[in-house]
């Protein structure tokens, strides 16, 4: 039997073409290679990991719906109260603290693992220098980006091919600061932890600053999460959906601004 694969056509110095470069699509459109296999695999792994861990979170809040600062509960006087919230949005469904802390601990570790692999894979691959840390040029024009966010208006063009400056400074301020500050606090309400190092409590400023804090981590990554899934959706859910499950994002011709209906520069300069 004789094998009727073809071998890819050479290039003119005799070398395989690379299957990640820019592939031409009709109408000026480019299809770019933005995500490698590792990027996806933990983008899909942190999305299943925090909806368990919001989830289970909320049932292990509601036993106690109350927050403070220091040490002590004063039950009558809290820094916030979260009201009453329904069974569909806890795991386990219904009110079941101990289950919930089983939840909570064993995705809490699945996300700390799979986070630590991605960053250590980044830092030493370059990734994080080329992708998240904005350059000086680009903090220098971080007014004209939030003005082009206020506008809702996106580059769908060659622009696309990077993170923004407001993207860049959201996402290391998540890996750098964020997640840290929930895994740090998280332990230091760990008795098991706090047997062995409970100088974290000392420092968090006691139980209840820990547990409060912990809330606001748990708050901004939410918050970090309505806006990133919103921007999604407005900015083109089939494109940004397929580079996060296949890694290969469409460019748009020059001038293109993505939105709810993509608008495409002519050749005389109007928006179409």
């Amino acid at each position: 039997m004789t094998d009727t694969a073809a071998d890819p056509p050479l290039d003119d110095a005799g070398r395989a073409p690379d299957r990640r470069a820019d592939r031409p699509l009709p109408g000026g459109r480019t299809d770019t290679y933005r995500h490698p296999p590792l990027v996806r695999i933990s983008h899909w792994l942190n999305v299943a990991a925090v909806v368990v861990l919001i989830m289970s979170g909320l049932n292990i809040l509601l036993a106690h719906p109350h927050l403070y600062w220091g040490v002590r509960s004063t039950f009558a006087d809290p820094w916030v109260s979260i009201p009453p919230l329904p069974d569909q949005l806890l795991i386990p469904q219904g009110r079941n603290l101990a289950e919930a802390r089983n939840y909570h601990f064993l995705f809490a570790w699945i996300f700390v693992a799979n986070g630590l692999v991605y960053l250590v894979w980044s830092l030493l691959g370059g990734r994080f220098a080329r992708r998240i840390w904005p350059t000086g040029r680009e903090l220098k024009g971080f007014g004209a980006s939030v003005a082009e966010h206020a506008r809702f208006r996106f580059p769908a063009d060659d622009h696309a091919r990077a993170y923004n400056v407001i993207q860049k400074l959201a996402y290391a301020a998540m890996i750098l600061l964020v997640l840290p500050m929930m895994l740090v606090t998280g332990l230091s309400m760990s008795p098991g932890f706090n047997a062995v190092g409970g100088i974290l409590l000392e420092i968090m400023g006691g139980r209840q600053s820990a547990r409060t804090l912990h809330f606001i981590a748990a708050a901004l990554i939410v918050g970090f999460i309505v806006v990133h899934v919103g921007l999604v959706i407005w900015t083109g859910p089939v494109n940004n959906m397929r580079s996060m499950i296949t890694g290969w994002f469409v460019i748009q011709p020059p001038g293109s601004t993505a939105g709810p209906k993509l608008r495409r520069r002519t050749d005389a300069g109007d928006a179409s």
